[in-house]
């Protein structure tokens, strides 16, 4: 994606006509009991005035570029007194020569010393300078943040783009392990597999990439990969669903409640006696979702892997203060507690 700021050409260019509509009012407009009117503008109040206007410029859109490009105090300093030099040269040429050639009058009298001179119009150069160093400033701070913000969320996209292609792989590695061991044993469950397998694939495909899905496609998808574990066990009874969800069309990113219930298979001992419990309950304030399995003997239950580790960081950029993950174990069970708040 093309970054385009919100602070466009055609927005700085308003924000300009109206600081000089503020300008004129706050410097040539009077206000008396006859109301509001603009003073009479005399020969030296105009140069002074197309000086004013015309060293705002320069500075705002030739020094100051150059100042900060990059920024080094050597430059500002050479910066503050080119643009300095400008003004006084400038006013110079305008109330010193051009008015003596086209009126036959001059505003500094006759002999004026050259250090008067700079020091006199240090005071009238200050003002352009500091408001145009003000306003770029202003300009450039505003388009920082927005810049910044810009890259905070690409980084944020890029981030998640680059766990959902570490996890896809992880699910499908498992589920064509579970599959070789059918074709090998010549199982009859193989072909049900390559069709859940199909399914899951097609959510990989179609659903993943998307930054938000509904619940119930979320569930599809653990219905599908725990069928295939069912086929690869011969058991249909090890995974014990609670659920009381007042909808399935609540929004939540995909692969948010999977890699839970693919580490209690991965790790977990289960059996039609002591299943896996799955406990789910939706509603508009909030997602709870629990999985409790028994821990293996041989494999110690951890919440580890690449799925889950991958699952902690999405929720610290998805869900920032709006979520809880907490693990227990207690008793030979081991419990991974997901809450996420909508408000």
């Amino acid at each position: 994606m093309m970054y385009k700021s919100t602070l466009s050409v055609k927005k700085e260019i308003a924000l300009h006509l109206l600081f000089w509509v503020i300008w004129v009012y706050f410097t040539l407009a009077v206000v008396d009991a006859n109301g509001i009117h603009f003073a009479e503008m005399d020969l030296f109040s105009s140069t002074w005035c197309i000086t004013y206007v015309v060293t705002f410029y320069v500075n705002y859109l030739f020094v100051l570029p150059k100042v900060f490009h990059p920024f080094k105090w050597i430059k500002a300093i050479a910066g503050l007194v080119v643009i300095f030099l400008f003004f006084a040269a400038l006013r110079y040429f305008l109330e010193q020569f051009l008015t003596v050639q086209l009126f036959n009058v001059q505003n500094y009298n006759p002999g004026t010393g050259i250090l008067y001179y700079i020091y006199d119009n240090t005071f009238y150069a200050a003002r352009p300078i500091i408001l145009s160093s003000a306003f770029w400033l202003i300009v450039l701070l505003v388009r920082l943040l927005d810049y910044n913000k810009y890259i905070i969320e690409e980084q944020k996209n890029t981030e998640i783009k680059f766990l959902k292609a570490q996890i896809n792989p992880h699910f499908v590695f498992n589920t064509l392990n579970n599959i070789y061991s059918m074709v090998h044993f010549q199982s009859p469950n193989a072909l049900p597999a390559i069709e859940k397998l199909s399914s899951i694939m097609r959510f990989t495909t179609y659903e993943a990439p998307r930054n938000f899905i509904r619940l119930g496609e979320e569930l599809n998808y653990i219905h599908a990969y725990l069928e295939l574990e069912e086929l690869r066990h011969y058991d249909k009874s090890f995974v014990s669903w609670e659920t009381t969800v007042q909808s399935d069309n609540h929004e939540i990113p995909p692969y948010l409640l999977s890699p839970l219930v693919e580490n209690a298979l991965k790790h977990g001992s289960y059996t039609a006696e002591i299943p896996i419990i799955i406990r789910l309950s939706c509603n508009d304030q909030q997602l709870d979702f629990e999985v409790i399995n028994r821990i293996g003997n041989q494999k110690k239950d951890k919440l580890g892997g690449i799925g889950i580790d991958n699952l902690k960081n999405r929720l610290e950029i998805l869900y920032p203060e709006k979520h809880t993950l907490q693990t227990t174990e207690q008793e030979g069970l081991f419990s991974a507690h997901l809450v996420i708040y909508f408000q």
